[in-house]
């Protein structure tokens, strides 16, 4: 079993990378990355570069990799990839015969915009922080009163994000492009993720993790196998309608789980769940892969503690940039 992992460079396509070397299906990996430094490239079989997603010879670099490589499955490790591989899905699976495990282009889109999730999440009555575009920033603010949250419509990790307190701190924030306002709802203390699996319009498992977050990323988890709001966050993912994995970002106000982030991918805690009794990445794989039923597995409520760690690359192993 080959598997092309996408984004070696990055958080969230060295967790599926870790994911995969730890998964009793032991699969040939090939990571891709556009940076010669990406650690993940060492940590798999063979190792490619590609030009940046908004390249314009991205695709036919990434189609030359798929004649070539094969894989049973693409697992894309970025944001920024998302929505190449969600536009030419079925093309590339029937074309090369692999399986590409990337929601729809609706569902990218709505996760990749933070007006478009609230506008989601409005639309079927799920909760949310009240949210504005700036032009109606002072709306907001009469309805829901200081502080305010104002960050970037489309980002992640925290950057950009903006707690304002007063007028002055607001129209200080205001002046930037491409901006959502938000109510701020809880307290840090209160922060939460969920992992979903979602096919065919039914979620199958999930997992729900407090966090500790350090610039944007969670490094401390603490699951709970016996969230109560499991069952309405498994409702949204099925409205939403992704396809394999997808994730909630929310804090617990009032006994409502109010989601102020989707992503339609897997996530950066997505090794960390691995760890606790819920390897997402081998069940995606099992499902699509060996047509397995995804089923919920127990979840164990260890702590799970995140650390840096180093990969040491000899001169004569650096990749090259062509």
């Amino acid at each position: 079993m080959k598997i092309l992992v996408t984004g070696a460079g990055a958080l969230l396509g060295q967790g599926i990378i870790r994911s995969l070397r730890r998964s009793s299906l032991r699969p040939e990996i090939v990571a891709v990355d556009p940076s010669p430094l990406a650690a993940g490239l060492y940590w798999a079989d063979s190792s490619y570069l590609v030009p940046l997603a908004d390249a314009p010879d991205y695709g036919e670099k990434i189609e030359a990799l798929l004649a070539r490589e094969r894989p049973a499955a693409v697992l894309v490790g970025t944001d920024v990839e998302l929505h190449y591989f969600a536009a030419h899905r079925a093309r590339l699976e029937s074309v090369f015969g692999t399986r590409v495990v990337v929601s729809s282009p609706r569902v990218v889109s709505i996760a990749d915009d933070k007006w478009l999730t609230y506008q989601f999440l409005l639309e079927h009555g799920f909760p949310r922080p009240d949210s504005s575009l700036p032009d109606q920033a002072r709306a907001l603010l009469a309805r829901v009163g200081y502080p305010l949250v104002v960050k970037p419509r489309r980002g992640a990790r925290s950057v950009g994000v903006c707690i304002v307190r007063n007028d002055t701190e607001l129209d200080r924030a205001l002046k930037g492009d491409g901006l959502i306002v938000q109510e701020c709802v809880g307290r840090p203390e209160d922060e939460h993720t969920t992992g979903l699996l979602v096919f065919d319009g039914r979620c199958a498992a999930s997992i729900t993790m407090r966090r500790d977050l350090r610039d944007g990323n969670t490094y401390r988890a603490f699951p709970l196998p016996d969230f109560p709001h499991e069952a309405v966050l498994r409702r949204i993912a099925e409205t939403l309608d992704a396809h394999g994995p997808v994730n909630f970002q929310f804090r617990l106000v009032s006994g409502q789980a109010k989601i102020f982030e989707i992503n339609g991918r897997f996530s950066g805690t997505t090794p960390l769940r691995g760890l606790v009794g819920f390897p997402e990445v081998e069940m995606v794989l099992r499902h699509v892969l060996l047509g397995e039923d995804v089923t919920q597995p127990p979840v164990r409520s260890d702590a799970v503690l995140r650390h840096w760690s180093e990969t040491v690359v000899p001169d004569d192993r650096l990749l090259a940039v062509s």
